[in-house]
């Protein structure tokens, strides 16, 4: 996987645009961060998912997944070497992470 290759994938997703922050570029649906690239460095990618989600692809790939540091990661931000993960497995993340953002809550919650 590429970081070239991400951004296609994560470009793909319907309604995703390409922004940035913090210096490196992240991928949005309605505003909301669902994935970004370059952190924490340049071999990595990171996605947005529920610890739930986080815990099955790092059981699933542990070479590529891993939690991202900190608070972040305890919630599901979930880090992704990019040298070490296979296109189906992020191309799933990604669609996960994108779920996560643009599911509708519940009335009241």
């Amino acid at each position: 996987m590429t970081a070239d290759k991400f951004r296609c994938l994560a470009l793909a997703i319907p309604g995703a645009l390409e922004s940035s922050h913090m210096n490196h570029p992240d991928f949005r649906i309605a505003g909301k961060i669902f994935a970004s690239l370059g952190y924490p460095d340049q071999q990595h990618a990171m996605v947005n998912l529920t610890p739930e989600q986080q815990s099955q692809f790092i059981k699933n790939a542990p070479d590529a997944f891993s939690p991202c540091a900190g608070a972040w990661g305890k919630r599901g931000a979930t880090s992704i070497l990019l040298s070490s993960a296979k296109a189906a497995l992020v191309r799933s993340a990604l669609q996960a992470a994108s779920k996560n953002i643009t599911a509708t809550k519940p009335a009241g919650q």
